[in-house]
């Protein structure tokens, strides 16, 4: 009876406040489908986020709906160019584990509710099932989307992304480098296909950096994934500048300057083009049943330069003391069977520069952040938090691998699982940093360049994993044809 009443009693509020009614009376308001598609984010037991964008200013209207049809709540907000027209909704007295519907629609006036016969997008999303529901669940994870002059194809679009839905996964991690903000994307691909152009340059205004979230916004896939699989987004270097740090957020070529911090301008677009929360720390952790906590991680807002050496009195950083203290935290308080940390870079895997590490690995530089991230294994060691599993991208192949790092615990695991891309350049290489003692599980990237972008979709890849009601985690690496080419099973 209580999840029934907190069904009914949705509320919608923050973003967008419901419009009160002024009469039953009042004239028909001409409609129109908001042309950048709907996003359902953020989604727990009880609250979600739900995400659209006009093409003009005037106001948009949500729906929320259960699987009978039935409306549970409303709201029409005002949008303008101060957000580039959109708009995100927060959803809030949710069921858990339950079906909801989702419609969202535009007018040049405020709505009270969405009329009959109105021009609509939908979606749906299922809430997280509750703590201590031990339901399966299952999810997909990637990133790097339309890097390296792979943008979208112009017959297929960003080709992977219908392969996913067709895996119907309860939602999409999307890991970072969502777009490529530093980059161009030209009417012939890098793999020689003929691909729509990026109406854009390299972004160093505001404006900018929405022109390339509209551009992926534009493919057909990825607007109905959106709709039907729930996301929860992360960034990483691209959505800013490569290997950016808040210290180090700058372009040097014009008309840029390397003194303009563009950070701010990036994380702006972020939020305003994904259903992310508006303010606050993009750190968090969400619970999706019995056997399943995330905790995803801002690799990018709180670092140390990448160029600072990781041989001081304290380990340099790249969580900050904040995100730090709260991820130890978290994970040792958390009781469900499989803790999953989403990372934006790797573990084991030097990138960025010889001198100026990007990800955890020094590769022997000693400018990586390998300090942090054994003070961090030591902790959850000392802690009994075992069997981590780490899902991370940045590198533009896949791989996984399992962690041993303290010889004398041989029994204490780490697990990381590496996506990717969606759409980018393909970046293969056996380089491993040896710290924490890797055993690779599997390697998928192609020799050479690919010939064609038929044959590159091969190497395109995501990831799938399915936790079964016994808590029993599998694996599944897919291409972007569709093909699995690697499961693997843990057991609890």
């Amino acid at each position: 009876m209580v999840q029934k009443l907190a069904a009914l009693a949705l509320v919608l509020l923050v973003s967008c406040a419901a419009t009160p009614r002024t009469g039953e009376d009042q004239d028909p308001v001409p409609t129109y489908a908001p042309s950048a598609g709907l996003a359902v984010g953020e989604v727990g037991a009880d609250r979600a986020l739900i995400w659209s964008r006009a093409d003009r200013a005037g106001f948009l209207a949500f729906e929320v709906r259960d699987a009978r049809g039935r409306t549970l709540g409303s709201a029409s907000c005002a949008v303008d160019a101060s957000t580039d027209f959109c708009a995100t909704q927060p959803i809030l007295g949710l069921a858990p584990g339950v079906e909801h519907r989702v419609r969202v629609t535009a007018a040049d006036a405020p709505l009270h509710g969405i009329p009959e016969g109105a021009q609509c997008l939908e979606g749906s999303f299922v809430t997280a099932a509750a703590a201590d529901d031990p339901r399966p669940v299952r999810f997909a994870w990637s990133g790097d989307l339309g890097g390296q002059n792979v943008g979208r194809d112009e017959q297929l679009g960003f080709a992977i992304l219908p392969r996913m839905l067709e895996r119907r996964p309860d939602f999409f991690v999307a890991l970072g480098d969502m777009i490529y903000a530093d980059g161009r994307i030209e009417g012939r691909g890098r793999f020689g296909n003929q691909q729509v152009p990026g109406a854009f340059e390299p972004s160093f205004q505001l404006e900018d950096f929405r022109a390339h979230w509209r551009y992926a916004r534009e493919d057909a896939g990825l607007r109905e994934l959106l709709a039907r699989v729930p996301c929860y987004s992360v960034w990483d270097d691209h959505e800013v500048v490569n290997d950016f740090s808040p210290a180090g957020d700058g372009r040097s070529a014009a008309p840029a300057t390397p003194e303009v911090h563009l950070m701010p301008l990036g994380l702006a677009a972020l939020r305003e083009y994904n259903p992310v929360p508006p303010a606050g720390p993009l750190y968090r952790s969400v619970r999706r049943g019995k056997h399943l906590e995330l905790f995803f991680l801002d690799n990018r807002g709180h670092r140390d330069a990448n160029d600072l050496r990781d041989d001081g009195p304290a380990p340099k950083t790249q969580l900050g003391r904040e995100q730090r203290i709260w991820l130890e935290r978290a994970l040792a308080q958390s009781d469900a069977t499989w803790r999953v940390v989403i990372s934006s870079v790797p573990i084991g895997i030097p990138t960025g520069s010889a001198n100026a590490r990007d990800g955890w690995a020094d590769g022997d530089s000693g400018t990586g952040f390998e300090r942090e991230l054994a003070g961090l294994f030591e902790h959850l060691r000392a802690g009994g938090v075992n069997h981590t599993v780490w899902l991370t991208t940045d590198v533009h192949f896949a791989t996984g691998f399992e962690y041993t790092p303290f010889p004398a615990t041989p029994e204490f695991k780490v697990h990381e699982f590496v996506a990717g891309p969606l759409s980018a350049g393909l970046f293969p290489r056996q380089e491993l940093d040896p710290t924490f003692h890797p055993r690779r599980r599997f390697f998928h990237g192609p020799n050479a360049e690919p010939a064609s972008y038929g044959e590159a979709l091969g190497w395109f890849n995501f990831g799938l994993i399915a936790i079964d009601a016994a808590g029993v985690l599998t694996l599944e690496m897919v291409d972007g044809h569709g093909k699995t080419f690697h499961t693997e099973t843990l057991h609890p």
